[in-house]
C-alpha cells in the first residue's frame, strides 16, 4: 500500500497542475492518512495494480455495488503507454461481470479528456473541499458516466 500512496502523490504533483493551481495540487497531494481511507480490503471493493518488470506502475480502484470507478492513477515515466487505459478496461469488465450496466467517477479536470477518449461523458460538475495549511481548498471535478449494453 506504501507504494499506491507514493505513487498517487507522484501523479498528482505532475498531472495535477494540468488543470489546477498549485495550492490545489498540494491540497489534493497530501494524504495525513495515507492509504487508509482506501476500504480496498472489504469485499465490496476490486483493486487491480499494474505492473511492468515487477516495478508497480499504476492501480485502479472499482466499487460495484456503488457503480463507481473509485481511481486510476498511473506513474507518471509510465504515462501514455496504454497503462491507464489497461487499467480502466479491467476495472470496468469486472463491474460487468458483477451485473454493473453503468458506472460513474469524479475526474479531476486533468484527466477529463482520458475519460472521454474511453466514452465516458460529462453529467454534472462538482467541488470537493480539501483541508490544507488549515484552510478548506476547493477542487473542481466532473462527474462523469458511462453506460454498457447494446440497449443504451
Amino acid at each position: 500500500m506504501d507504494r499506491i500512496r507514493s505513487l498517487h502523490v507522484e501523479a498528482i504533483r505532475e498531472r495535477g497542475p494540468n488543470g489546477y493551481t498549485d495550492r490545489q495540487v498540494e491540497a489534493w497531494a497530501t494524504k495525513d492518512d495515507g492509504t487508509d481511507a482506501y476500504p480496498v480490503t472489504e469485499s465490496s471493493h476490486h483493486l487491480v495494480i499494474a505492473e511492468r518488470d515487477g516495478e508497480v506502475v499504476g492501480y485502479g480502484h472499482v466499487i460495484p455495488e456503488g457503480e463507481e470507478i473509485r481511481a486510476v492513477y498511473v506513474d507518471p515515466d509510465h504515462a501514455r503507454r496504454g497503462v491507464g487505459s489497461t487499467i480502466l478496461a479491467h476495472l470496468e469488465g469486472y463491474a460487468l461481470g458483477q451485473g454493473v450496466d453503468r458506472l460513474e467517477l469524479w475526474s479531476s479536470l486533468n484527466a477529463v479528456a482520458f475519460y472521454e477518449r474511453q466514452g465516458y461523458r460529462t453529467t454534472r460538475d462538482e467541488t470537493i473541499q480539501k483541508e490544507y495549511e488549515g484552510e478548506s481548498v476547493p477542487l473542481p471535478v466532473r462527474v462523469m458516466e458511462k453506460s454498457f449494453g447494446p440497449w443504451r
